[in-house]
């Protein structure tokens, strides 16, 4: 009798009791924004910026309502401006070109190798197209940072790390987010920490991080940040930096505090699941396991394999086998956009380019989420499942 999978792949693990404490007390309080606090409080968003920033080994730190929020102020803090070009991957979610798009400029894409990272070559060839590379560390994986930063560096364009699937993961051991002059964060539910919503910001310039925080909305109230610049650099960008609020609360700062503490372990947790199901996946006929670097430390929050140059019929015999044995698969490939499987052709808000590699590539992303209310023998069973079904499918095409 077959094997079926009954875990649930959108199911989080409860938040820590010790975030909802917080989050309870923060309620009481009822000083939910914030800059209300009362006379010699801190408040917890100010509190998440400084430990984040600690945490980071960065100058400074800014919550904000959203990753893409994060991503947007990014970009106008650098300078872009409407109708300029911003380098991105081909590879990647839509809040990142939709964040391009939100302040008028114009999305450049570039394109995605077998790694599932961005091809740096081809990034080389079109540096001249762009100051700015928002770079997506899409679904985790990590490009050779350092040729990345001497290739951007030399050519004079700002990079933006969209660390999103990367919160913890290093490269070389420099935490993801600390090469570009910026690196942006998501803390909602399918990421790393678990806020529903809500960004992280980092950086060590001190101009870039007064401008993020007056972008978010601090109606001057900066002297209550405890992870931003000293008052006269404020002073240099006050009257010319507009407000466009999306300041994170400290309810939501209040449970993100314990979670950042424990994400080491956490980190560890989801790579010992994802090597689980990696190492089921090995030698399976017509599927290809994306190699992971020496360099890169990961964090294994969901996992990608490649079924390239399989028809569109086959691939859909395997999500739909695969679905019906309780494994739930994303297809990178699907000629409609379904949940977060929207493509660069999709985004028709900006020039659609012709990328032979990428489409090759993405028709054959399959994609799965691996979450911490998975125990190692879930994982197993998952693999196992995967293992049948690709093999049973491949050997009847």
């Amino acid at each position: 009798m077959s094997e079926r999978f009954t875990g649930n792949f959108t199911q989080q693990e409860p938040i820590p009791e010790e975030a909802i404490e917080a989050a309870v007390a923060v309620m009481r309080s009822g000083r939910l924004h914030r800059y209300n606090v009362a006379e010699g409080e801190l408040g917890e968003a100010a509190l998440l910026e400084q430990e984040f920033a600690a945490q980071m080994g960065a100058k400074y730190a800014l919550a904000v309502a959203s990753g893409g929020y994060a991503l947007a102020t990014a970009l106008r803090a650098v300078g872009v401006k409407p109708g300029d070009k911003v380098l991105t991957n081909a590879f990647t979610l839509a809040p990142v070109p939709g964040a391009i798009a939100s302040i008028g400029a114009e999305p450049v894409y570039v394109e995605v190798n077998e790694a599932l990272t961005i091809d740096l070559d081809d990034l080389e060839a079109k540096l001249a197209q762009a100051k700015v590379l928002m770079l997506s560390h899409m679904r985790g994986h990590l490009c050779d940072m350092d040729r990345l930063m001497c290739l951007c560096d030399a050519a004079g364009v700002v990079v933006i790390e969209d660390c999103a699937h990367t919160m913890g993961a290093r490269w070389n051991g420099v935490l993801s987010g600390r090469q570009g002059a910026i690196g942006c964060y998501s803390c909602q539910t399918y990421k790393h920490v678990n806020s529903g919503e809500g960004g992280l910001i980092v950086t060590d310039d001190e101009e870039l991080a007064a401008r993020m925080v007056m972008l978010s909305g601090s109606y001057m109230l900066f002297e209550r940040h405890l992870a931003a610049p000293s008052p006269e650099v404020f002073e240099r960008v006050k009257y010319e930096t507009p407000n466009v609020s999306g300041r994170m609360d400290n309810l939501r700062a209040a449970v993100l505090r314990p979670q950042l503490r424990q994400l080491d372990q956490q980190v560890e947790r989801w790579n010992a699941r994802y090597r689980v199901i990696e190492e089921g996946l090995r030698d399976v006929p017509g599927l290809t396991v994306v190699e992971r670097p020496e360099a890169e430390l990961y964090v294994g929050s969901s996992i990608q394999f490649l079924l390239l140059d399989w028809s569109e019929e086959a691939v859909q015999d395997v999500l739909s086998r695969c679905g019906a044995r309780g494994v739930e698969l994303k297809w990178f490939g699907v000629p409609e956009p379904t949940a977060f499987t929207s493509r660069y052709d999709s985004w028709r808000y900006a020039d659609v380019p012709s990328l032979p590699q990428s489409d090759r590539i993405l028709r054959g992303i399959i994609d799965m989420r691996v979450p911490l209310t998975f125990d190692l023998e879930d994982c197993a069973v998952i693999a196992r499942i995967l293992r049948a079904e690709v093999s049973a499918v491949y050997q009847t095409g």
